[in-house]
């Protein structure tokens, strides 16, 4: 587990000159590389029902691992209160996440709360189990869009990839609810592991290629120190553009907007487009303007984070939402994370959170 810093070190940490913070005439924060505050991610649940070997392991994530209890989660009377804070410093997209966030019940009702703020962008990252039963509630409670997780199409690899023998054409079902409730564009998200999926690039590419969903690829990333990465397991980017792209022609295009994680191509028939999403080969920490928000209410600044802020604490004690905005701001101009830009045989070795735990 990560090491929690103290809030009062947080604040006595802000720069000369910024004692109050609290909001800019823009509403913007920027951090210690000029990185701006505009992308929060929170993790409604550390458990998942899938037990996928790249992040949730079976044999360290077993029956006896000690998951948060109830009273330690952030309600969501909790979770909308600082969602409300973060907007006052430039929020404008938050995306709930887990483990597995439809395990949350009445996710739905936190949707809705979310939504009543206005202004924000809401979606959410689900492995597609549950998706089908929940698109059209989610939809209706304010939701704009999904991202599903789906390493295979082939039933045997995908079966193996998520540890626990669920079939891949539930998924597919879920990813069909969601588009027909219009949680659209759907994004499918592949985290390619070499030696175990790879020769899955092409089958899903031609699947999703005119579907309207946007197909992405990720490389198989060290977050956490639970999964046993190797640079040996990584398929860069590159590898899988030139294998889709030797058979589907693609071509690069721009960027939705600044900081998009994702590297956009579209086939050059115009049935779509793919992107790729490369934190090992090709770091993108320079524009990275993501918060993390835990489940028990840990604040981190980087997916691949080693410390984190308690913010429960303040939401608790009878803090005011000044004094909060105060402790964020603290804390996001000090940051200075650049993980994927220094990454190195040490980094890798360090005891970073793992991923069920802070969302992707």
């Amino acid at each position: 587990m990560a090491r929690v810093i103290p809030l009062a070190d947080a604040r006595a940490s802000l720069p000369r000159g910024a004692a109050s913070p609290r909001v800019t005439p823009t509403g913007v924060l920027a951090d210690a590389h000029g990185r701006p505050l505009r992308d929060l991610r929170i993790s409604v649940t550390d458990r998942c029902n899938f037990r996928c070997i790249y992040c949730m392991p079976k044999e360290v994530f077993d029956r006896d691992y000690p998951f948060l209890a109830h009273a330690d989660l952030l309600t969501f009377e909790e979770i909308t209160r600082l969602a409300r804070v973060f907007k006052t410093h430039g929020i404008e997209k938050i995306r709930l996440t887990g483990g597995e966030p439809l395990l949350r019940k009445r996710l739905d009702h936190l949707v809705e709360m979310l939504s009543a703020i206005g202004g924000l962008d809401l979606t959410l990252t689900t492995n597609g189990a549950l998706l089908a039963r929940n698109a059209r509630e989610l939809k209706a409670a304010g939701l704009n869009r999904v991202t599903v997780s789906l390493d295979a199409l082939d039933d045997g690899v995908f079966r193996a990839m998520n540890d626990v023998d669920f079939p891949v054409a539930k998924v597919l079902e879920g990813i069909d609810a969601a588009a027909a409730a219009g949680l659209t564009p759907v994004k499918i998200n592949m985290v390619v592991k070499r030696g175990v999926n790879e020769h899955e690039i092409l089958p899903m590419a031609r699947h999703f290629k005119g579907s309207g969903h946007v197909l992405r690829f990720i490389e198989y990333m060290d977050v956490g120190h639970t999964n046993g990465w190797r640079m040996d397991d990584v398929v860069p980017s590159a590898e899988v553009l030139r294998r889709i792209g030797d058979v589907l022609p693609i071509e690069p295009i721009e960027a939705n907007y600044a900081g998009e994680v994702a590297t956009r191509w579209r086939y050059t028939d115009g049935c779509g487009e793919i992107g790729v999403i490369s934190s090992v080969t090709q770091a993108f920490c320079g524009d990275c303007t993501r918060a993390r928000l835990s489940t028990e209410g840990r604040l981190y600044t980087c997916l691949f984070a080693i410390q984190g802020f308690d913010l429960r604490a303040l939401l608790r004690d009878g803090s005011s939402d000044e004094r909060i905005s105060d402790t964020v701001a603290a804390i996001w101009l000090q940051r200075g994370d650049r993980y994927s830009a220094i990454r190195s045989e040490h980094t890798v070795t360090l005891p970073k959170i793992e991923m069920s735990y802070i969302g992707g």
